[in-house]
């Protein structure tokens, strides 16, 4: 440990650090709504319009997503704009599917588990050239559509009295 001065450790010694044990309880547990689980037939979409690390609100969305699915939701998310890049299986770094920091590919890798259990991932195929990015680099059951697709679908499961959860970060 580093030499500390006087008042350094005068600073430390004022209040214990940390206060509370590894494992103390910070928040309560209490659940204030109904764990409601899905009635027959009922669909919950999601918009996305965010961009992997710009910040949680993407990785939230498909959290989200992945809880309805579990809960027997018909679930489908929809990517566009710069949400589209979320979608791709050449993130990484130095090269694809390598995280250069702990939770880099959390979104690749929660996308990925949506879509192996049963959830649709669709992807602007328009967001995806504002962007530079291919088509053939969409992480696998990720199902790429048309730009006029976009209001469609909002329409399609607005019309199936989906659950609708959109999220824009820009």
């Amino acid at each position: 440990m580093a030499e500390l001065t006087e008042t350094e450790k005068t600073s430390l010694d004022e209040i214990p650090h940390p206060s509370l044990p590894q494992g103390s309880n910070l928040y309560g547990g209490t659940k204030v709504f109904p764990d409601y689980q899905a009635e027959p037939g009922q669909s919950y979409f999601t918009l996305v319009h965010g961009i992997a690390h710009e910040s949680s609100v993407s990785f939230v969305a498909i959290l989200q997503a992945t809880r309805a699915l579990r809960k027997g939701f018909e679930a489908a998310i929809y990517f566009y704009g710069p949400g589209s890049l979320n979608c791709l299986a050449t993130r990484g770094f130095p090269t694809t599917g390598n995280a250069a920091f702990p939770g880099e590919l959390n979104i690749n890798d929660q996308l990925k588990t949506f879509i192996s259990e049963g959830g649709k991932a669709y992807c602007c195929r328009f967001g995806l050239s504002l962007h530079g990015a291919r088509e053939e680099d969409l992480i696998e059951g990720v199902i790429p559509t048309h730009p006029l697709d976009v209001q469609d679908a909002l329409i399609h499961y607005a019309r199936k009295g989906a659950i609708i959860n959109s999220t824009y970060m820009f």
